[in-house]
């Protein structure tokens, strides 16, 4: 018998609650905001069916472009062959997690702020562009001798006596 091509085949794994996950829903799922321009992990909850995403979202980041009763509208970049497409769906408020994709960047902006504060007081101007991380500073083994290796030279004459 072939396998099925059902909406959520090949799912057994993928939506299985993690282990000392199972049962009750915590009720932060529920009381959570969303606003409009958030980001949200799509993390499907195999016990809600309702409202369920499809398998291929399940792990993507996406931008809530619209907020209703029980759920959010999802904006999500799809990859078709050559092109990426802006998929808009609606997804109940069990299946999204607040991304932390953005944390590392505000944290950056409040410490950019804080050294520009600082340098002015100081009347001085700093660039808070991030630099590439150079090359790796060299550095001399302590207690290493040197030494000199030459080849030793190579007798034609000699070789052909002691040969055929």
């Amino acid at each position: 018998m072939p396998a099925g091509h059902g909406l959520r085949s090949r799912t057994r794994d993928l939506f299985a609650r993690a282990f000392r996950k199972k049962g009750y829903i915590p009720l932060t799922t529920y009381l959570r905001t969303f606003k409009i321009g958030d980001y949200v992990d799509v993390k499907v909850n195999g016990a809600i069916h309702k409202g369920m995403p499809h398998k291929f979202y399940h792990g993507r980041t996406g931008r809530i472009w619209n907020v209703t009763k029980r759920a959010v509208g999802v904006e999500i970049n799809k990859q078709v062959r050559n092109k990426i497409l802006r998929k808009r769906i609606h997804v109940r408020v069990e299946h999204v997690l607040p991304s932390r994709c953005g944390e590392d960047f505000k944290l950056r902006i409040i410490q950019n702020d804080k050294l520009k504060a600082e340098a002015k007081a100081r009347g001085e101007r700093i660039s808070t562009k991030r630099q590439p991380e150079g090359p790796k500073p060299g550095f001399m083994v302590a207690g290493a001798t040197l030494e000199t290796v030459t080849p030793i030279p190579y007798d034609v004459v000699n070789d052909l006596k002691g040969g055929y």
